[in-house]
């Protein structure tokens, strides 16, 4: 209950102060994506909302998008937390999702009508506009002329609004309750510094205050204090609380494939600052690692196979992004790029989804070093041209041939499937929890 002893001062000496230790309160569980995102994180938060009481998300917009299958009924989230699935549990938005209102209630509606009628939502401060859509897009367009290449953006809006947000000149939830007239001049300052900069954008500002407006009535019984909100959770009645991050490791802001990356920390660090919570609370770190490497757009890809065996991992696995409908370019697994998740994340454990797509290959490559100008490198490269030129080193392991979609126990898989696992353990030091075979829930194998 308590992180450190209670200690009590006998010295005589009054200027040794002693402090008695403070309750740490209920932990979070945290839920990561360590690729480029599209690992299956909404399986596994799916899974975890089982017995949960609270689901939240911490950073990104609706350029995430999990899909998540129940009694043969896929469920796609781009806002929502994808464990709202259970009708007990509370959702919550924190500070650092960028919210785009009307795709939220269009987002809650469209579940609904699939036959879950209980949603509850918290929201609180990052606000998003039309307008901001229109800006990424011509902010695209503009890289495309200039640069001849583009950052392959989902034109959601999201790097818009976390610019103003940066710029100190961004609209919160809490503006949009509080007093709409100052909200207004607000609204329309902002979309005029927008328009000075792009003139060929094109904003209805009225109609789009007037759209706002509608919504005001709607959000308010939702939105609440979000450090005050969690704080409660966490120091409150005992709770199991999950937080699930948007996006991945290698499309963090920070720390990604640096320009080719999303706009928010979406490595464990988020999670504080996304919910106005202390690290001490932060619990277990899961990991989700595909058993195969995608990613969608531009940038480099060390593991990427341009051939038959890309085009196989993409067909079999139906790698086609669910936000934005791309298909995702496929490679090997790439340890290298895991352990380096690893190091940022600390993963307390795995899990490993897709296996299944792997059930067809006599033999399997695992990339394990990679090697610049012929010599091997500890580090991953922070340079985008450094990247390109690493020439990956792989160990070849036996496939198992079989068809895994129906084994349900880790003492059902065949043999190498097995020492695959225990390969990606070893290498990584971290163990595997889960093992996907297949789309609904019942596919993912606990193995503790």
């Amino acid at each position: 209950k308590y992180k450190n002893k209670m200690y009590v001062n006998t010295t005589p000496n009054p200027n040794i102060l002693f402090h008695c230790a403070v309750p740490v309160g209920n932990k979070v569980t945290v839920v990561l994506g360590a690729q480029w995102g599209d690992e299956g994180k909404g399986k596994v938060v799916d899974l975890l909302a089982q017995d949960a009481d609270m689901v939240c998300r911490c950073q990104g917009g609706n350029n995430a998008g999990h899909t998540v299958v129940v009694d043969s009924v896929e469920y796609d989230f781009h806002l929502l937390p994808s464990g709202i699935i259970n009708p007990k549990v509370t959702a919550f938005i924190g500070n650092g999702v960028v919210i785009h209102l009307p795709g939220l209630f269009e987002e809650a509606e469209k579940n609904m009508r699939k036959g879950k009628g209980c949603i509850s939502e918290h929201s609180q401060e990052s606000n998003m506009f039309d307008f901001h859509q229109a800006v990424d897009g011509v902010q695209e367009q503009e890289r495309q002329q200039q640069a001849g290449k583009n950052l392959g953006t989902t034109k959601k809006g999201i790097g818009p609004v976390y610019s103003a947000k940066a710029a100190r000149s961004g609209l919160r939830i809490c503006d949009l309750l509080a007093d709409f007239q100052e909200f207004s001049e607000r609204f329309k300052h902002l979309a005029s510094q927008y328009k000075s900069m792009y003139p060929s954008l094109e904003i209805d500002m009225d109609g789009e205050l007037e759209k706002l407006k509608t919504y005001v009535d709607r959000l308010k019984p939702m939105v609440r204090d979000g450090v005050f909100f969690m704080y409660k959770a966490l120091h409150g009645s005992s709770k199991k609380i999950l937080v699930e991050g948007a996006n991945a490791a290698l499309l963090d802001i920070d720390f990604g494939t640096y320009p080719f990356v999303t706009s928010s920390n979406c490595t464990v660090g988020g999670v504080c600052t996304g919910l106005g919570m202390p690290p001490q609370n932060v619990g277990e770190v899961y990991g989700v690692v595909k058993a195969y490497t995608t990613r969608v757009g531009i940038g480099a890809f060390p593991a990427e196979q341009n051939n038959e065996i890309g085009e196989l991992l993409q067909t079999r696995g139906k790698e086609v992004g669910v936000t934005t409908g791309r298909k995702r370019r496929c490679g090997w697994l790439d340890l290298v790029l895991i352990k380096y998740a690893h190091m940022i994340n600390g993963f307390t454990a795995l899990a490993l989804t897709k296996l299944d797509i792997l059930d067809v290959l006599p033999e399997i490559k695992v990339g394990v070093a990679y090697k610049v100008d012929g010599e091997i490198i500890q580090h991953f490269p922070a340079n985008q041209e450094v990247l390109h030129k690493v020439e990956v080193q792989y160990e070849t392991l036996p496939g198992w041939k079989t068809d895994t979609s129906a084994v349900r126990t880790f003492e059902e898989l065949p043999e190498n499937a097995q020492k695959y696992i225990f390969y990606i353990e070893d290498h990584l030091g971290v163990p595997v929890k889960w093992i996907g075979v297949g789309k609904s829930r019942e596919s993912m194998i606990q193995l503790f």
